[in-house]
């Protein structure tokens, strides 16, 4: 039986998460909710069946190593590199000045200067799991604010390990601290320079040979091998299993078969990564949590509006818009999963009481919680900023138009300048025509200006910004921003003032069809489901249908899918 024992232990955790992920949905919560409180039901402080919390541990690790596996395999390089100040500068600056919250809550806790400072180390760090899952469901990790959150997300990762070799020294009296931090410098500096020399020469060479044996086992094999491997090589250096997940996946990224790793680790992913809050849960005591009621509210309020301000105000330093700066410190207004591995390290080394690891994951459970609801209301918030004296043309984004604008006509106005945009702009180069980019991205602008390109550095939900895209001599406007809230606004004042312009705006799920076409869209797509119809094309070709027979069974399936009321399970 001892041997089944694991077995036992991922059978209940999935039957656990399932249940408390469905009821969660059934009652219009997030999933994450359900599961957490699954958690606590199969934890060892509530009565009932009881779960390993090692073993749960162990596979919530899995599935964080394959979310940031996936995650570095979805972005490249080159996009990295771009937010290479966000992420150094904007990142550091964050777990600083978050940490300085601390010390104003130590006397309150009865801590001394150096225990608040680790309590402040502590609450400066987001979950990267609870963020990017997130971000992922809203369909915003494309979109600026997620790019950044990105950054700011790996930055805290990397501070992870110089935070468990300064804290618990600054706490006692460790006389080896230079020498603790140069070796981990030297460790991350080596694991750095090898995922370099295996991403180029190595890895290429052997997914392909696992690619040539059309064995999809040995290819998923292959996908997992690395994926774990790199983590586990960065974790005995030292360093996080997530920073070594994403290394690995950003390896993967500039490899050919980069499509084909990322389908495949999908379903590990969302398997796995469901048992990490689950594992959260269970170490939540609800008798610890009803004691300190209300200590927990004191720092989660302390946390989740000092962290949105601090990031907020950091992003608006780096010259992004306020809209960015907002949703970025609210899609990070939570403590994460990092604070609980420090956390235990400073009970361990008597750094901190033992009471502060109970406070911090209580702390983390409420964060966690109403992390999603900030975001819910994020909108409506930043509708009602940008509508104040004096605070709304600091908040959105300056209008600048390049001399290049000046007198366009006959031209398409591409809003969002993602890889959808751009193909759209290289295919109307290709072919002579004028076309305009409103983008709100100042690293993208700076790169369409160095090409000459038309561009407009603004949000296109902003209905100055649509004033200088020249409109009412416009043939298109494509509306391709990731951010379906503000494509929503765009759409609805550009169609206000322009009802006769076309507008063919983009959709990341198919719930927002409806929405678009009652602001004004002309025509919406939505590529989930178009990649679905080029498929059955294919599909049907092999069958000998006519072409004629093709065009009208397409035609009748987009008019049934853009045109009648649609319900969530479509989605």
């Amino acid at each position: 039986m001892e041997d089944l024992k694991l077995v036992l232990d991922l059978v209940l955790a999935v039957t656990a998460a399932f249940a408390g992920g469905l009821l969660a949905q059934r009652l219009g919560q997030p999933v994450i909710l359900g599961y957490l409180i699954a958690g606590m039901i199969i934890g060892p402080f509530t009565p009932g069946l009881v779960a390993d919390q090692h073993s749960v541990s162990v596979l919530a690790e899995i599935g964080v190593a394959f979310l940031m596996f996936a995650l570095g395999a979805e972005f490249s390089l080159g996009e990295l590199r771009r937010m290479g100040l966000v992420a150094s500068v904007g990142g550091i600056l964050q777990i600083l000045i978050t940490m300085g919250l601390g010390p104003l809550l130590a006397p309150i806790l009865g801590l001394t200067f150096m225990q608040g400072v680790f309590l402040g180390a502590l609450l400066a760090l987001s979950s990267t799991v609870v963020a990017l899952k997130l971000l992922m469901a809203r369909g915003e990790l494309q979109a600026l604010h997620g790019r950044v959150a990105l950054g700011i997300l790996i930055a805290q990762d990397l501070a992870v390990v110089p935070m468990v070799v300064i804290l618990p020294a600054l706490a006692g009296d460790s006389t080896t601290l230079a020498q603790d931090l140069g070796l981990a410098a030297l460790k991350a500096a080596a694991i750095l320079i090898g995922a370099y020399v295996l991403g180029t020469r190595v890895v290429p060479w052997l997914l392909q040979q696992t690619a040539i044996a059309r064995t999809r086992e040995l290819f998923l094999l292959g996908v997992v091998a690395l994926a774990l491997g790199t983590a586990l090589v960065t974790q005995a250096a030292g360093l996080s299993i997530a920073f070594g997940a994403f290394l690995a996946g950003l390896v993967v990224s500039e490899s050919q078969f980069r499509t084909q790793v990322i389908a495949e680790v999908l379903p590990l992913r969302d398997l796995f990564a469901s048992l990490f809050f689950v594992s959260v849960g269970m170490l939540i005591n609800p008798v610890t949590l009803l004691n300190q009621i209300g200590l927990v509210a004191l720092v989660a309020a302390v946390v989740l509006v000092g962290k949105t301000l601090i990031i907020t105000v950091i992003v608006l330093a780096l010259k992004l818009p306020g809209r960015v700066a907002l949703l970025t410190g609210l899609a990070l207004a939570q403590v994460g999963e990092f604070s609980f591995v420090l956390a235990r390290i400073g009970v361990d080394r008597n750094a901190i009481p033992t009471s502060i690891f109970d406070l911090i994951l209580a702390v983390s459970l409420v964060t966690i919680v109403l992390t999603p609801a900030l975001l819910g209301i994020a909108p409506a918030l930043v509708r009602a900023l940008e509508r104040l004296p004096g605070v709304g043309p600091r908040f959105t984004a300056p209008v600048e138009a390049a001399a290049e604008t000046a007198g366009l006509a006959d031209h398409v106005v591409i809003c969002g300048f993602g890889r959808v945009g751009r193909e759209l702009a290289e295919a109307l180069e290709q072919r002579g025509l004028r076309y305009l980019v409103i983008e709100y991205n100042p690293l993208i602008v700076d790169e369409l200006r160095r090409r000459k390109v038309p561009v407009i550095y603004g949000d296109a939900a902003n209905p100055a910004v649509l004033e200088h895209a020249h409109l009412d001599t416009a043939r298109v406007m494509a509306v391709l921003m990731p951010d379906a809230r503000a494509a929503e606004l765009a759409v609805h004042h550009a169609r206000m003032e322009h009802p006769q312009l076309d507008i063919i705006a983009r959709v990341g799920n198919a719930r927002q069809v409806n929405q678009l076409r009652r602001v004004g869209a002309s025509e919406v797509v939505q590529p989930e489901f178009e990649a679905g119809v080029e498929v059955l094309l294919q599909v049907l070709r092999h069958y000998d249908m006519n072409e004629r027979e093709l065009i009208e069974m397409v035609g009748g399936r987009r008019d049934a899918f853009y045109q009648r009321p649609l319900v969530d399970e479509m989605a």
